[in-house]
């Protein structure tokens, strides 16, 4: 489930542009042969795991999301923006989704897996320390959401729901590295962070000209790498040596995710393309690729 959730990051990221037939084959060339190698490095008792101060990762912060994130990053790069997403000047346009409540429900349903995602990951089953890991998971949630609300209302005037709900999830990715080491105090800092980072790394996503249609840059990559350094600034596991040992961890996988995605992608994007052709992305990929309407008689750029 991990592995696949390293694959469904990248897809919110290059949506509504990028051929199925290469995704489904990045997948699994990175789900298939990267991750379990890179996952390895940790959860395998790999070299990070042998360190004088281990590398601590407890559900996925860096193995899960940055992995995800950094591959997102670089997919949206080879692949470009969305038509009509930025104007001439260069100027991010926003493109509206087609339906938030069922945004939002998604969220929630994200926010109770989550649970499981964290919980679970007490393998021990210890009721104790499952407790203390489902508190501190719903603690960063809801502090990532309402800081993420609140930061987003003070620079925008606007209280922008999707921020709220991608603050939710950088605080959930925020607290996932070390959600079982956490005090609940802890576990709200951590969240509030995550949740104004948010809001800084989606505009800042925008200004460097990439194209994120869910943010996935800036929750799972950016608050990943925030949840994992933070192991070394909060809770039981706190200082200098683990700081810097988990600063090793982010650098060593942006050393082998970012290289591995590029060369899958662009030796794709030089054969047999990634991206839809401009016909099919105006009229829709779930019809030209699906032979079906998603949204019958909802599509605004329907003649």
């Amino acid at each position: 489930m991990f592995a696949a959730t390293a694959a469904t990051i990248v897809s919110g990221a290059v949506a509504e542009r990028i051929k199925i037939g290469p995704f489904m084959m990045f997948t699994v060339i990175y789900v298939g042969l990267i991750y379990p190698i890179a996952g390895s490095w940790k959860w395998g008792g790999g070299f990070l795991d042998m360190r004088e101060t281990p590398f601590y990762d407890f559900a996925g912060s860096t193995l899960v999301h940055s992995v995800g994130g950094w591959a997102a990053l670089v997919a949206v790069w080879l692949l470009g923006a969305r038509i009509g997403k930025f104007d001439k000047q260069g100027k991010p346009q926003a493109i509206p989704g087609h339906n938030i409540p069922l945004a939002t429900a998604g969220v929630l349903i994200l926010w109770l897996g989550w649970f499981g995602f964290n919980g679970g990951s007490v393998l021990s089953a210890d009721p104790e320390l499952t407790s203390l890991t489902l508190v501190t998971t719903c603690l960063a949630a809801a502090a990532g959401g309402v800081v993420s609300a609140f930061v987003s209302f003070l620079r925008y005037k606007n209280l922008d729901l999707t921020m709220f709900l991608n603050g939710i999830l950088g605080g959930l990715v925020g607290i996932t590295a070390g959600a079982d080491q956490m005090t609940p105090e802890d576990a709200i800092i951590i969240g509030a962070v995550a949740g104004a980072l948010i809001v800084f790394a989606v505009s800042f996503v925008d200004r460097i000209k990439l194209d994120d249609p869910v943010g996935a840059i800036a929750v799972h990559l950016v608050c990943g790498i925030w949840g994992t350094l933070a192991v070394g600034l909060f809770g039981a596991l706190a200082g200098v040596d683990q700081f810097i040992s988990q600063l090793v961890g982010v650098l060593s996988y942006a050393a082998i995710c970012i290289p591995s995605a590029f060369l899958i992608f662009f030796i794709m994007k030089k054969t047999v393309g990634i991206r839809v052709s401009e016909k099919e992305e105006l009229e829709g990929l779930d019809a030209h690729e699906h032979g079906m309407d998603a949204y019958a008689d909802f599509r605004m750029n329907e003649h």
